[in-house]
């Protein structure tokens, strides 16, 4: 069996990544074992800091490290906020390690040159932002984002009243299809979202698994 470790940062990952994406994943994938690591203190702290602090960067690369001494083959972080803490993780640890959004990003960069993220945590915005200009430079692309963060979305979500949370997300999403090549929902709290758009929606979830099987398949 090959093991991959998940860091979460919501109590709620089993709605949010378990449900959706990790068991149907498994089926088409019973070779694979799922380790879950999960602290929320790191997202709520982030969000009372504007960003990851020194402390919650520490505390992302002690479970980097404890996923990789518990022997996962690969270790994915599935939330967006963290980016930067899982690039640093990248220096220290030997495993294999990537952010559930990253391969969402590259396929972004590639569809067109003017980017939209939507996102509810205001968190998540800049650090999807700083991973599409990493990706650009990467792929030596110009581009441009645009940026709407609608904050009364995730307030709504967080109280268990999905119906407001997407309604607002979607006249977002109509305000923003206007305007860019292709929109991003970073955040795996938007990965469920169904939106008939006139440009690409671009979500995490099922690209993020798909590229953790190829990265245990190189193993």
């Amino acid at each position: 069996m090959k093991k991959l470790a998940l860091i979460h940062t919501v109590s709620w990952y089993n709605s949010s990544v378990i449900n959706p994406f990790v068991t149907p994943w498994l089926k088409e994938n019973p070779d694979v074992e799922i380790i879950n690591i999960m602290d929320d203190s790191l997202l709520s702290e982030s969000l009372s800091n504007g960003g990851p602090t020194k402390m919650v960067t520490k505390r992302m690369i002690n479970y980097f490290l404890a996923a990789e001494a518990s022997g996962a083959d690969v270790i994915m972080s599935t939330c967006t906020t963290m980016g930067s803490c899982t690039r640093l993780a990248r220096k220290i640890i030997n495993t294999p390690a990537f952010n559930i959004d990253e391969p969402m990003a590259k396929e972004a960069v590639k569809k067109g040159k003017v980017l939209g993220i939507l996102a509810t945590v205001p968190t998540s915005a800049p650090a999807t932002k700083l991973l599409l200009e990493i990706e650009a430079e990467e792929q030596q692309k110009e581009i441009v984002i645009k940026t709407a963060i609608n904050e009364d979305a995730f307030k709504y979500l967080l109280k268990g009243e999905t119906e407001k949370h997407n309604d607002l997300v979607y006249n977002e999403l109509d305000k923003l299809q206007s305007e860019v090549d292709v929109i991003v929902l970073g955040q795996i709290s938007l990965a469920q979202i169904k939106f008939n758009a006139k440009v690409p929606i671009l979500q995490v979830g099922l690209s993020g698994f798909n590229y953790a099987r190829r990265l245990l398949d190189s193993r």
